[in-house]
């Protein structure tokens, strides 16, 4: 494989617009994200294609650094060269990075979790490298099938699927995000979505923000207690099935009867350990069918809910007046649809013995320039300025879900990562005007 690095200067002024594609998340093709904030050099690693050894960065480093096994490391002979820095980083005060926060994005494959992480870096204001694990000089996405204990071969003659914890090594996932906490560096696990295989380690340095995704990041009771916000991203199964076929027929040459099998297959372990990660997190972002078109089959036109815990340390976003239930079909002049046309709800509620605020919207819009109008009746949305919330919709204007709540609500709970960052560090992120 041929590694690359890449010097240069990060300076990139305010209101430039986003490079195009996202970043990756567990199982799809690396892309780039958003382009970035503090102007400074930055050194990005980007590999042309998965490795299948440590990189000339990883080795480099490796030489100047004292490595200890990492706890959790034994549980699996795919893990063994996994280690932990005996010290804090030099990154730590070479980049400025106050406290480390970790975000934990749960969901089941397919669930979107790539565009969601594109908005987040949207808000951050970052620019995060190509390759296995995206890293920046601001955010680190980990994907967390980087701690599964076998290979594809392995779980298949051990007939377990990914989901099963007995497939994952959840010691060795908690000791390395406590030392990425702590401001060290790890040397972590690789698993290669195209072969199937685990490589050989990569290096992950601290950074300002951590987003852990996938399967499994609040099913370890003290992997979520090193959790600074988490949010649970939830598809209905008429939902699942009706993207999954669309996708995997379309793009994969799946035929209909594996799909179903497939999704059938792995239902009883993603109802066992991982949909119950849902019942205790700050934010839920539900994807639902349409209740606006009666009996529809199409699952084109959804209805998203986005479920806020009241008892966190972010405000939750309300509709007009908070604690009031509403519902409002906003001026056709104003906020331009189609068929079905577009409803909204706000309201409090009580979701697994937790009070929510439920903000809901069904149906699609046509303009997205038009959710300024939208964004003028929302109330606690943690912008920094006027029509913030509008132009980071803007800046994905193609992504899966941008003329649906979908976007909208990723983009709500994008802003209030940034606001949680902000009370935990005692820094202020810097918006980008348009």
């Amino acid at each position: 494989m041929v590694s690359a690095f890449v010097s240069a200067a990060a300076s990139v002024r305010f209101g430039a617009a986003p490079a195009h594609g996202a970043p990756a998340v567990c199982g799809q093709a690396r892309g780039t994200w958003a382009v970035g904030s503090t102007p400074r050099p930055a050194t990005l690693w980007m590999p042309t294609a998965p490795s299948s050894r440590p990189s000339r960065l990883s080795m480099k480093t490796e030489t100047a650094t004292e490595w200890v096994t990492c706890p959790g490391s034994e549980l699996s002979p795919h893990h063994a060269d996994a280690k932990i820095s005996a010290d804090v980083s030099p990154v730590m005060a070479s980049s400025n990075i106050e406290k480390p926060m970790i975000i934990g994005v749960a969901a089941d494959s397919g669930c979107g979790k790539s565009t969601f992480l594109r908005r987040v870096s949207g808000i951050f204001g970052t620019k995060v490298s190509q390759g296995h694990t995206p890293q920046g000089d601001f955010m680190t996405v980990i994907c967390l099938d980087d701690f599964h204990t076998q290979d594809r071969k392995g779980r298949a003659a051990a007939k377990v699927t990914a989901l099963d914890p007995v497939a994952n090594n959840f010691e060795l996932m908690y000791q390395m995000c406590k030392a990425l906490k702590e401001g060290k560096s790890v040397m972590k696990p690789i698993y290669n979505h195209e072969t199937g295989k685990i490589d050989p380690p990569e290096l992950i340095n601290p950074n300002h923000v951590i987003v852990v995704e996938g399967l499994h990041p609040m099913y370890d009771a003290r992997m979520k207690e090193l959790l600074d916000f988490t949010v649970y991203l939830d598809l209905s199964d008429e939902v699942k099935i009706a993207w999954k076929i669309q996708r995997d027929m379309a793009e994969r040459g799946h035929t209909l009867d594996n799909i179903l099998a497939s999704i059938e297959s792995r239902r009883p372990d993603f109802e066992a350990y991982v949909d119950p990660q849902k019942r205790d997190v700050d934010m839920v972002m539900q994807i639902l069918p349409t209740n606006l078109i009666p009996d529809d089959t199409e699952k084109k036109v959804l209805r998203v809910r986005l479920l806020q815990k009241e008892d966190t340390d972010v405000d939750a976003v309300y509709l007009y007046d908070e604690g009031s239930t509403i519902d409002w079909v906003p001026c056709g002049k104003k906020l331009t649809c189609g068929y079905p046309g577009i409803k909204f709800h706000y309201g409090p509620d009580t979701y697994f013995d937790n009070e929510v605020s439920v903000l809901e919207v069904d149906g699609n819009f046509a303009k997205l320039e038009e959710m300024i109008y939208v964004e003028t009746h929302l109330n606690n949305t943690s912008t920094k300025f006027y029509g913030e919330m509008t132009q980071q919709l803007l800046k994905n204007p193609n992504a899966p879900g941008s003329s649906n709540g979908t976007g909208l609500c990723q983009v709500l709970i994008a802003l209030k990562m940034r606001e949680m960052y902000e009370k935990i560090t005692g820094r202020k992120v810097l918006p980008r005007a348009a």
